[in-house]
């Protein structure tokens, strides 16, 4: 994790500490607790699995919180006012905090919470990283997407209201219900025999309505989100891989600088050994 050089301690524990934090060997060894941790919390929900080896995972809980206690306080010496600059940090230091007081309900979701740390996990995969970066950078051209499917979810959840409320007030009863019975359309779960189907033996010209919306909203609007999310992608490799060319060019000029002024020394070593010869 890199932290800005402003306002760190200076002394020399801090920078041991900081020195021992940044080693990759303890970054994959915390990333291990993490994953640890996420197993041993999904495994303490299943009920058969806690009546068997319940102490067992009581003691690597605590282990795990130890391990956690550990880390925080190290990064707070290492880093000291600069630890609480990353959102991280100060998650996992009320997450670690909560993790001592009693298991009351509120506190216990709380400490649920910690399998989120598992998401530390994106920061040390490149391929992880790619797709959150084109996720990231994919959500205006999303938003876009989203306005025009809400539109059109408006105009059929009222279409569909007007012309079947009063047959089918169960499905298009209000707006609502008619927007949930979309959606559920849209999912293509059950929509054919569990909702169009009883509704075109009421009114048969009814596939006029539904074959459009799920065209539409099923099939365009998905490959719409799949198409912004492999140009994002494609641009975010492209711009990587612009970025890594770019470091490569910087450090071959600056190598070509270095052996330039390196050759003009040695010429001019070598003149002046001449004239004194």
């Amino acid at each position: 994790m890199s932290m800005s050089m402003q306002i760190m301690p200076s002394w020399p524990i801090s920078r041991r500490l900081r020195e021992i934090l940044e080693r990759d060997l303890v970054k994959n060894t915390i990333l291990g607790i993490i994953v640890l941790n996420a197993i041993v919390l999904g495994l303490g929900t299943s009920s058969i699995v806690s009546e068997r080896v319940g102490p067992l995972l009581d003691i690597i809980d605590w282990i795990v919180v130890v391990a956690f206690t550990v880390e925080i306080v190290a990064k707070l010496i290492a880093y000291g006012p600069s630890f609480f600059r990353s959102p991280w940090n100060i998650f996992d230091l009320v997450i670690v905090i909560a993790s001592h007081f009693p298991q009351s309900d509120g506190v216990k979701a709380l400490r649920g919470l910690r399998v989120i740390r598992a998401l530390r996990l994106l920061s040390i995969v490149p391929q992880m990283q790619s797709v959150v970066r084109a996720l990231l950078d994919a959500l205006p051209g999303m938003a876009a997407v989203m306005v025009l499917l809400s539109i059109v979810y408006y105009v059929f959840a009222v279409i569909t209201t007007v012309l079947y409320g009063d047959t089918f007030p169960q499905w298009f009863g209000s707006l609502g219900a008619s927007l949930y019975t979309l959606f559920q359309i849209m999912t293509l779960e059950s929509w054919s025999m569990g909702i169009v189907r009883p509704v075109m033996e009421e009114h048969p010209r009814a596939w006029i309505v539904f074959v459009p919306f799920i065209v539409m909203t099923a099939f365009a609007v998905l490959n719409l989100f799949i198409g912004l999310l492999v140009n994002t992608m494609q641009a975010a490799v492209e711009a990587e891989a612009e970025r890594e060319a770019d470091a490569l060019r910087e450090t071959l000029d600056a190598q070509t600088a270095q052996i330039t002024a390196l050759t003009e020394e040695v010429r001019r070593l070598a003149e002046r050994g001449g004239r004194h010869g």
